[in-house]
């Protein structure tokens, strides 16, 4: 007879987001994250708190000089960054990035 193994105690850990791909927020501040090694400096990133369910994450803020259209109180839309939750290269408990600030796309400020 075989016995199956049971998962882990507790709950599971769920997506910041729910079911849904996107997530607007309020921007509680922006923070320099740093690399993981061999890759050394910061990363602008800002710490968002979702609208939806009140919970706060890190989010990564693409491009050089991005994090200039972005202040704190600004309403952000965060999507994820594609590994379904897991971390991105070598940034450590980041996983989403901002789209939008202000209902402004961030890569039209950006070009603008």
């Amino acid at each position: 007879m075989v016995q199956k193994k049971h998962g882990k105690a507790g709950t599971p850990k769920s997506a910041p987001f729910g079911d849904a791909p996107q997530a607007k927020g309020i921007v509680l501040e922006l923070i320099g994250v740093e690399a993981r090694s061999p890759n050394y400096g910061l990363r602008r990133c800002v710490r968002v708190k979702l609208i939806k369910n009140g919970r706060v994450v890190v989010a990564f803020v693409p491009n050089d000089g991005c994090s200039q259209f972005i202040d704190t109180n600004d309403e952000v839309l965060v999507t994820g960054l594609g590994r379904s939750g897991r971390n991105v290269g070598d940034l450590i408990g980041v996983n989403c990035k901002v789209v939008k600030v202000c209902n402004r796309s961030l890569r039209y400020l950006y070009l603008s």
